[in-house]
């Protein structure tokens, strides 16, 4: 029922049919483009596979590889956030100790 009414919201009968008739073009990202890509991780201790995906992404289609490096960057932070929340509540617990 939900999707239903989601579906009615969005529908707008003149986009979709055109839509329907052209096809995404995606181009692979270019070499400035990979240096981009490279500088955005290289603030961040990151796995090497992660690395590696993302620059098979942009041998096929670089927005795709910037929207993945972005999301995973996002990701990263939130973590390091949550993990610095966490441990300023355990700083916080430690007013009954001895003096």
């Amino acid at each position: 029922m939900y999707r239903a009414l989601i579906e009615d919201i969005f529908f707008e009968p003149e986009e979709t049919e055109e839509t329907e008739e052209t096809e995404e073009t995606t181009f692979p990202a270019t070499d400035k483009d990979l240096l981009v890509l490279t500088e955005k991780f290289l603030a961040f201790e990151i796995p090497s596979k992660v690395f590696l995906q993302a620059i098979a992404i942009a041998d096929y289609d670089g927005a795709a590889a910037f929207r993945y490096v972005d999301n995973y960057l996002t990701s990263l932070r939130n973590k390091k956030k949550r993990k610095q929340k966490k441990l300023l509540v355990l700083g916080a617990s430690t007013k009954f100790d001895n003096n």
